[in-house]
C-alpha cells in the first residue's frame, strides 16, 4: 500500500468472540463526513469470552475478514486500530495529586501529564498492565470538576481519573495473532468505548448515557457523562449464552437451539403458540417448541444480564439516574423487545443504537452487530497521528477530529 493510502484510508478491526469484522473508511471530500468504502466478516472459532485461545484460528479469520474488505474497498491493509475484549478487562478509578512548582504556578502541559502519571501508580499484579487511561476532572486548589488545567494557576493539582486494565498474557496473544494475520495494531482500544463513539451523540455524551454491547461471549459496557468516561466493565454473558440455555431447557441440539433464537426468541408476549423447526435433512422430522418455553428462557439468561449491568450502576452511584438512558448495540440486540426488556429492568430510557455520522456503504452494514467495528475505524481516523504527515494530510486528519468529536482528546495509554 503506498504511503498516501496509508494516510487516507482508516481501517478498524473488532475481533469478537463468533465473528471478525474489518471496515475500511475514508474522508469524504465533498462533505468532510467519515464514508465506508469497505467491509468484510468471518467466523472466530478461536475465542472464547472474549479472550484468544486458539491464535491460528483467530489469524486465518482476521486474514478472511481482511480480504474481504481489500476486496471491496479495492487498497491493501497493513494495519489497523484494534479492540481489547474479554472478562479480563477491568476499571479501576483511581487520583493523583503533584504541587506545582513552576515560579508563576501557571499550570503547563507538562504538569497534567505529570499528575495523570501519579494517577497510574497503583498496586497491580505482576500479570496485569494498564491499557487506557480517562481523565474524568481536574482539581486545582480545591476547585473541582475542570475540564482542562492548562494555563490557569495554582499550587495543587489533582485529578480523578479511570484506569482500564487487562491480563497481559491475553494481550501478548492477541498481538501474536494478529502479527500472524500481517496486521499491525495502530491503537488498541475498548470495543465499548467504540460502540459509543459510533452510537452516541454528543448532548447524550455529556447528559449521562450507558452503552451496553452485547456481542455473543461478552457484554461491554460503559458510562459517559459530561462528555467523559466515568466506568468501563466487560461481563461474561452473551448471545451464546442465550444459545446454551435453549439447547438445555428445550433438550435439543446446539444448531437447532441457534436456529431457534434467531428465528422465534423475542423478550415479551408471544405472537404464536408454538414454534416449528424446519428438518434440515429428509431423514429427519420437523422439530415444534412452545413458545412459552423459549420465552421463559430468554428472559431469563436477559434479566440476569441487567441485574449484573445494574450492580455496575449501583457501584458509580447511577443506577437509575442516567438521562441519556441505555443504548443497546451488539448482535444480541437484534433480539425483538431488546429495549422495552431494559427500559423495564434498567428503569431508564431504553434503545437500540444506530450508526451516525458516517455515509457510503453505510447501508450494507447497518446492523448492530456492526457498531463496534465502525466506531474502531471511526477512532483509527480520530487518532491519526500528527507526525510525519504533509499539510493536505494534517488536514484531513484535522476533518476527521473535528466531525467525529467526543471524549477521545485526553484518551492516553
Amino acid at each position: 500500500m503506498n504511503n498516501n493510502s496509508a494516510q487516507t484510508h482508516f481501517i478498524g478491526l473488532d475481533i469478537g468472540t463468533s465473528t471478525v469484522r474489518c471496515v475500511v473508511g475514508m474522508i469524504d471530500q465533498a462533505d468532510g463526513k467519515p464514508s465506508i468504502i469497505g467491509y468484510g466478516s468471518s467466523p472466530n472459532l478461536g475465542v472464547r469470552k472474549g479472550a484468544v485461545v486458539h491464535i491460528d484460528e483467530v489469524a486465518d479469520a482476521i486474514v478472511k475478514a481482511v480480504t474481504e474488505a481489500e476486496r471491496i474497498s479495492g487498497t491493501r491493509i497493513h494495519r489497523a486500530t484494534v479492540n481489547i475484549n474479554g472478562a479480563h478487562v477491568e476499571g479501576i478509578d483511581s487520583k493523583g495529586v503533584i504541587a506545582i512548582s513552576s515560579n508563576n504556578r501557571e499550570i503547563g502541559t507538562d504538569d497534567r501529564l505529570r499528575v495523570e502519571e501519579a494517577a497510574t501508580v497503583i498496586k497491580m499484579p505482576a500479570n496485569r498492565e494498564i491499557v487506557q487511561f480517562f481523565a474524568k476532572n481536574y482539581s486545582l486548589d480545591g476547585q473541582r470538576n475542570i475540564k482542562d488545567p492548562v494555563g490557569m494557576h495554582g499550587v495543587r493539582l489533582e485529578v480523578d481519573a479511570h484506569l482500564v486494565t487487562a491480563a497481559s498474557p491475553n494481550l501478548r496473544n492477541l498481538d501474536m495473532a494478529l502479527e500472524k494475520a500481517q496486521i499491525e495494531p495502530t491503537h488498541h482500544t475498548l470495543s465499548s468505548l467504540a460502540s459509543a463513539e459510533a452510537v452516541l451523540s454528543r448532548q447524550q455524551k455529556e447528559a449521562g448515557t450507558i452503552v451496553l454491547d452485547i456481542g455473543a461471549g461478552t457484554t461491554n459496557l460503559i458510562v459517559i457523562e459530561d462528555g467523559e468516561v466515568q466506568h468501563i466493565a466487560v461481563l461474561p454473558i452473551g448471545g451464546t449464552h442465550i444459545t446454551n440455555d435453549l439447547a438445555i431447557g428445550l433438550k435439543t441440539e446446539l444448531d437447532t437451539a441457534e436456529r431457534v433464537k434467531l428465528e422465534f426468541a423475542t423478550l415479551g408476549a408471544p405472537k404464536r403458540a408454538t414454534a416449528t423447526i424446519k428438518a434440515t435433512t429428509p431423514s429427519e422430522q420437523d422439530q415444534v417448541f412452545d413458545m412459552d418455553d423459549i420465552i421463559m428462557i430468554v428472559e431469563a439468561r436477559v434479566e440476569e444480564l441487567f441485574e449484573y449491568v445494574d450492580k455496575e450502576l449501583i457501584k458509580i452511584k447511577r443506577s437509575r439516574k442516567l438521562p441519556g438512558g441505555v443504548v443497546i448495540t451488539g448482535g444480541t440486540a437484534k433480539l425483538p423487545g431488546m429495549a422495552d426488556f431494559a427500559k423495564e429492568h434498567l428503569e431508564l430510557p431504553a434503545r437500540v443504537g444506530k450508526l451516525q455520522t458516517v455515509t457510503g456503504l453505510a447501508d450494507s452494514i447497518d446492523d448492530t452487530a456492526f457498531c463496534t467495528v465502525v466506531g474502531l475505524m471511526l477512532l483509527d481516523m480520530l487518532l491519526l497521528p500528527d507526525s510525519g504527515q504533509d499539510h493536505g494530510e494534517q488536514s484531513t486528519g484535522s476533518k476527521a477530529a473535528d466531525f467525529v468529536g467526543g471524549l477521545f482528546g485526553r484518551l492516553r495509554k
